[in-house]
C-alpha cells in the first residue's frame, strides 16, 4: 500500500456537476447558521413586535412613578432581548433567555418580594405612604356644616354599571355647573359633554354610564363609602341624589407633625417607628403608613406568646401532617404496587385502571365530598357505619380525618411511580436471592426497597414539600377547624400556609408584613429539610450505585 506525499488527493467531478471536495470543511458561516424561513421570520418579527408593545406598556407608569432604575431595567433587558435575536451568534442565549426571565419574573421576583414584604408594616391601614393617611384621615373626618355647598348628584361609572369603580357627576344648583368626582378629586366637565335635566341632575355624559335608582340602590354601600377630596374638604353623598361638600374635623398640623381634632381638641402624633398616629392615651388611629420595622415581624413570632404558642403548635402538626401524609400514601401505593407486580395476579390492568381513579378526579371536588361525608348528621361514614362520631368537632378525630383524606388522595399518584420503579429492577436480582435461601421480606429489604428508595427519594422529598403547604387539603375540608374558644385566629388542624392566609386575610384585618415573615419561615423549614433529604439520597445513590 503506498501514500502518496504529494497533498490532498485532486477534487473529483462527474460529467455536468460541480466538483465535490473531499476532506475540507465547510465554512463557519454555512455551518452555525441555517437559512431563515419566512414562517421563522414572520414568527421573530411577531415575538420582537410583543416584546417592544410590553416594554412601551410598561414604561409610561414607571414614569410617571418617576422609578428611574426601573425604567433603565427595562430599556436594558428590552435592547438585550433585541439585540439577541435580531443577531446571528449566541444561539446558545437564545434558547436559555426566555426560561430565566420567566424564572426571575415567577420565581425569584416573588420571593424578593415577599421577604422585603416581611421587614414591614404592610397591611391594612399601613399600605400607602404617610401623605396618602393625612389625606385619608382628613376626608374620612368630613362633615357637613352650616353653609357647606349641596350639589345634585347623580352615580356612574366607566362601564360596567355592577363591577366599575363609582364616579359622582355633580351639578351645582346654582351655577349649573357639572363635575365629575371620585377618590382622585373633583373636575369640572365641559358643557357639551353632560347633559343635565331641568331639575338638575346630570342624566349623561360622555365616557359615563348613568346608573338608575335600581343600579344605584344595590351598591349603597360604596356610595356611601365614597370621598371625593377637594381644597377646602371633600364631598359626600347624602342619599343617592344629594351630596355636599363638607369640611375636615380632623387635620392636619405641620408644626408638630401631628393630627389635631377640632371638635375633641385631641391629637394624634406621628410615630415613625410604627407608621401610625398616636394618642397620649394609647389610641390609634386606623389609617397609617407602610415603614419598615426591621426584625419586629420575626421576633413577635417567637416572643409574643398569643402567636409563638399557637405557631409552634401549628408547626409540630404540620410536620405530623405532611410526614404522615407522604409516608402513609407511600407505604399504600407501594404495598398495591408489590401485589399487582407478582406474576400470578391476573388482570393487573383492571385493576390498575381502578386503582387510579382518586387520582383521576378533581382534588377540590373530591375534598368537598369527603367533607361531606365526615358529616356528624347526614354523613356516610356514620351513617354506614353506624357511628356518632362528631369528626370535625374534636381535634384528634378531625386530624385523623384529614390524613385519611390525604391517603385516598395521594396513593394513586405513589402506586403509579411505584409500579414504575418496580418495573425498572431486574427481576435477576431477586432471582439471585432467592437462590441464596433469603425470604421473600428479606429479598424486599435486602434489594428491592433501597433499590426503590434510590429512584423515589427525589419524589418523595417533593410530596413532603407539596404536603407540608397543601393549602386546599385543609381549607376546603375543615378550614383549620375545631377552633379553641379562646383563639378564632388558629385551629387544631391548621397548617402554617392555613394560619399565614387567615392572618393575611383574616376578619380582624390583613396583616401582609406579618404573613410574609412567617412564609419565610416557611420556606426555610422546607429548603432545610430538602437539602438534608437530598443529601442523604446521594449517598443511597453512592451506595448501590
Amino acid at each position: 500500500m503506498s501514500t502518496s506525499l504529494s497533498g490532498p488527493e485532486p477534487a473529483t467531478q462527474a460529467p455536468g456537476r460541480e466538483p465535490v471536495r473531499r476532506g475540507l470543511p465547510r465554512s463557519r458561516t454555512a455551518r452555525n447558521h441555517a437559512p431563515i424561513t419566512a414562517t421563522g421570520l414572520l414568527v421573530k418579527v411577531v415575538l420582537l413586535g410583543l416584546v417592544a408593545g410590553i416594554a412601551i406598556w410598561a414604561a409610561f407608569p414607571l414614569i410617571e412613578a418617576e422609578h428611574w432604575i426601573g425604567l433603565a431595567i427595562l430599556a436594558a433587558t428590552t435592547a438585550g432581548l433585541f439585540y439577541l435575536y435580531l443577531g446571528r451568534r449566541h444561539i446558545p442565549a437564545k434558547y436559555l433567555v426566555p426560561g430565566t426571565l420567566f424564572l426571575i419574573a415567577f420565581q425569584v421576583f416573588p420571593v424578593l418580594y415577599t421577604a422585603s414584604t416581611a421587614f414591614t408594616n404592610f397591611g391594612d391601614g399601613h399600605r400607602g405612604s404617610k401623605d396618602d393617611a393625612i389625606v385619608a384621615i382628613q376626608t374620612a373626618s368630613v362633615q357637613q356644616v352650616p353653609g357647606s355647598t349641596e350639589y345634585s348628584l347623580s352615580i356612574a361609572t366607566k362601564g360596567d354599571p355592577a363591577t366599575d369603580p363609582l364616579v359622582f357627576l355633580l351639578t351645582d344648583p346654582k351655577t349649573r355647573e357639572a363635575s365629575v368626582g371620585d377618590a382622585a378629586g373633583l373636575r369640572k366637565l365641559d358643557a357639551g359633554q353632560v347633559t343635565v335635566s331641568p331639575t338638575g341632575k346630570v342624566t349623561a355624559a360622555d365616557g359615563y354610564t348613568v346608573l338608575n335608582f335600581g343600579q344605584a340602590s344595590v351598591r349603597s354601600k360604596e356610595i356611601t363609602d365614597l370621598i371625593v377630596p377637594t381644597s377646602g374638604g371633600a364631598v359626600r353623598s347624602n342619599g343617592l341624589s344629594r351630596a355636599y361638600e363638607g369640611k375636615a374635623v380632623r387635620a392636619y398640623d405641620t408644626g408638630c407633625d401631628c393630627v389635631k381634632d377640632s371638635e375633641t381638641g385631641k391629637t394624634w402624633t406621628a410615630d415613625e417607628a410604627t407608621g401610625s398616629f398616636v394618642a397620649a392615651d394609647g389610641e390609634r388611629l386606623a389609617q397609617g403608613w407602610k415603614v419598615n420595622v426591621g426584625l419586629k415581624n420575626f421576633t413577635r413570632v417567637l416572643t409574643d406568646p398569643d402567636i409563638s404558642g399557637p405557631f409552634f403548635g401549628t408547626l409540630v402538626w404540620n410536620f405530623a401532617f405532611a410526614i404522615g401524609s407522604t409516608g402513609g400514601t407511600f407505604i399504600l401505593g407501594l404495598f398495591i404496587a408489590l401485589a399487582l407486580h407478582s406474576p400470578r395476579v391476573r388482570g393487573t390492568n383492571l385493576y390498575r385502571v381502578l386503582l387510579i381513579l382518586p387520582y383521576a378526579m378533581p382534588s377540590f371536588a373530591m375534598l368537598m365530598v369527603w367533607r361531606d361525608m365526615f358529616n356528624t348528621e347526614f354523613g356516610l361514614l356514620n351513617n354506614l357505619f353506624g357511628l356518632g362520631v362528631d369528626w370535625f368537632g374534636g381535634n384528634w378525630t378531625a386530624r385523623f380525618a384529614v390524613i385519611l383524606v390525604q391517603l385516598w388522595l395521594g396513593y394513586p399518584y405513589m402506586f403509579l411511580v411505584a409500579t414504575g420503579a418496580l418495573q425498572a429492577i431486574p427481576r435477576e436480582l431477586t432471582e439471585a436471592t432467592a437462590v441464596d435461601g433469603a425470604s421473600g421480606w428479606q429479598s424486599f429489604r435486602a434489594v428491592t426497597l433501597p433499590l426503590l428508595l434510590v429512584a423515589l427519594s427525589p419524589l418523595l422529598i417533593s410530596s413532603f414539600a407539596y404536603n407540608f403547604n397543601n393549602f386546599n387539603a385543609i381549607y376546603l375540608t375543615t378550614e383549620g377547624a375545631p377552633f379553641p374558644a379562646d383563639n378564632s385566629t388558629n385551629g387544631a388542624t391548621d397548617l402554617l400556609i392555613t394560619y399565614t392566609y387567615r392572618l393575611a386575610f383574616g376578619a380582624q384585618g390583613a396583616e401582609f408584613g406579618f404573613a410574609a415573615a412567617i412564609s419565610l419561615f416557611i420556606f426555610t423549614i422546607v429548603a432545610v429539610v430538602s437539602a438534608v433529604s437530598f443529601r442523604r439520597t446521594r449517598k443511597q445513590e453512592e451506595v448501590y450505585s
